[in-house]
């Protein structure tokens, strides 16, 4: 365990960007879904729609929490040390292109897009964020990046 935080670059007023963008993808995502589920077990093209909405918020949020977070990695050599690190910025970068193929198939027509190529994409995205989050709280907590001293 490091005994000195390393500090986030990508920084408001002293608070790391990076984690105060992260719970909008996350929400997204799972809320994604939540709402392929629904449509799975309804067929009611509402969901179908809410899960598009919420894959597109959820990249775009995602993408500006990925640059944050690239910030933080590429400017800061004791960060890319971290055994988590690496895999944890891969792993997140997948996630986004799993969320991205997913909303090209969520944007087909409603009857097929969700059963079962979306779904599928929704839940291997939610568990690759679980993987990567546990890596994420793992560089936090164990090797305190991005903790103000």
């Amino acid at each position: 365990m490091i005994d000195s935080p390393l500090r986030s670059t990508a920084r408001i007023a002293g608070h790391p960007i990076h984690p105060m963008l992260v719970p909008f993808p996350i929400v997204c995502f799972i809320g994604a879904l939540v709402t392929d589920i629904a449509d799975a077990l309804t067929a009611e093209m509402m969901w179908t729609n809410f899960s598009a909405w919420l894959l597109a918020v959820g990249l775009a949020m995602g993408v500006l929490a990925a640059i944050a977070g690239l910030i933080d990695f590429a400017s800061n050599e004791r960060i890319r040390e971290q055994g988590p690190a690496w895999a944890h910025m891969l792993g997140n970068a997948g996630v986004l292109i799993l969320a991205l193929f997913n909303n090209f198939v969520h944007s087909r027509d409603a009857w097929t897009s969700v059963v079962p190529t979306g779904l599928i994409l929704s839940a291997a995205t939610v568990a690759l964020m679980l993987v990567t989050g546990w890596l994420g709280a793992s560089l936090v907590y164990r090797h305190r990046v991005g903790v103000a001293s």
